[in-house]
């Protein structure tokens, strides 16, 4: 197993109408959909990257992460859970189905940073290998805006010149 790539960076913020705005106006950032955690969280696009904005009382490294796409998922998992690294605190469970079906895992290093492992196509896993895997949905209900949410930019709908043709419609 081998990491691929970085997928996004999570960073706090004390106000996120003021953060997202410094974002969208200094670099030039768009906001796209966010999915809803139950507490204030904006996703933006960086390049073919994304950043996102959490407004929480937080002291790092609690919920400041960094999210990695890997090439055997399974594999990853695994050692995680060999070593005990699987984080069951910060985002309510470790390893989480999202509405448009990609996967993410928690886990802390041993200096206790968290990292996010993200998979594309949960279709693609074994459900009876990842126990811990539940839908996001149990945690937090999804208004339309997190139904279309994605930590995949690659997806139809959050290309930018789709998802504006899909608007005008």
């Amino acid at each position: 197993m081998k990491v691929t790539g970085f997928n996004h960076l999570s960073i706090g913020s004390r106000d996120l109408d003021e953060s997202a705005r410094f974002y969208v106006e200094v670099l030039g950032m768009e906001t796209i959909p966010t999915y809803n955690f139950g507490f204030k969280t904006r996703y933006l696009r960086c390049g073919d990257l994304q950043l996102h904005l959490f407004q929480l009382e937080d002291s790092i490294p609690t919920y400041q992460h960094f999210a990695l796409d890997v090439d055997d998922f399974h594999a990853a998992y695994e050692a995680a859970k060999k070593i005990g690294a699987l984080d069951y605190t910060a985002f309510r469970n470790p390893v989480n189905e999202l509405p448009d079906g990609c996967v993410q895992m928690y886990l802390r290093d041993p200096t206790g940073n968290l990292i996010e492992i993200d998979w594309p196509d949960v279709t693609t896993l074994d459900r009876s290998r990842i126990p811990e895997m539940k839908l996001l949905s149990e945690f937090a209900t999804q208004d339309a805006e997190g139904l279309k949410a994605s930590l995949y930019l690659d997806r139809p709908h959050m290309k930018p010149d789709i998802a504006s043709k899909l608007a005008a419609h």
